[in-house]
């Protein structure tokens, strides 16, 4: 579903997002870093679904409007290529493919 955003690479748009619960990852330094799951991300500015789900780092924008489960929020963020996938030289095993991902996620506001 992704695919979409191929052409836009690069852009910062407007979206909005239903936020459905917190979370916790591992970051580079070994420590748990708490994270946001927002479902059915729209594109603002033509009303049509990009993807269905997105993590992001629960950073300060977030922090700034108190997120409930199922609240709508409205957010900027850039779109940007990333590999994804299985890799593994010793075997000559290659299954990486390309997708696409929203990042640095700004003025994030809730919407009622």
């Amino acid at each position: 579903m992704r695919k979409g955003l191929a052409n836009q690479v690069g852009e910062r748009k407007k979206f909005q997002a239903t936020f459905v619960r917190f979370g916790k990852k591992t970051n580079y330094h070994g420590f748990a870093e708490e994270t946001v799951l927002l479902k059915d991300i729209v594109d603002l500015e033509n009303n049509k679904i990009v993807t269905e789900h997105v993590w992001f780092s629960y950073t300060k924008s977030f922090q700034h409007i108190s997120l409930i489960a199922g609240m709508h929020i409205e957010f900027e963020a850039r779109i940007k290529k990333y590999v994804k996938g299985y890799k593994n030289s010793r075997y000559k095993i290659d299954q990486r493919t390309e997708d696409y991902k929203l990042s640095h996620p700004t003025k994030v506001t809730s919407k009622q």
